[in-house]
């Protein structure tokens, strides 16, 4: 069972994780820090405290390794907004069928 978060957090691959630390400099948060831990690799990596990410993305954005960091931020569909989207995608759908039938 996948626990669901509400805030936004970051996720690191700890194996392209080359410790260059431009993540934890980048994080205008403090949330991140190195691991003291080492990877296959025989690097630190960097980890998130788990709690206090706003979903920038700078660490994202300043990181040179591709798949290093993703950043996930939860959707805020609740309640009526929800059933709104699921009748939008329904409506929407409606009008490409007809479209195709024309």
């Amino acid at each position: 069972m996948t626990i669901r978060k509400k805030e936004p957090y970051p996720v690191f691959n700890e194996l392209e994780c080359k410790a260059c630390e431009r993540c934890v400099i980048a994080c205008r948060q403090g949330v991140l820090k190195m691991s003291e831990d080492i990877n296959e690799r025989g690097y630190h990596y960097a980890v998130y405290t788990g709690k206090g990410c706003n979903g920038c993305g700078d660490c994202y954005y300043t990181c040179p390794e591709p798949l290093a960091v993703e950043v996930h931020i939860p959707s805020k569909a609740k309640g009526k907004d929800k059933e709104n989207y699921k009748n939008d995608k329904n409506s929407l759908k409606e009008n490409e069928d007809k479209e195709e039938n024309q």
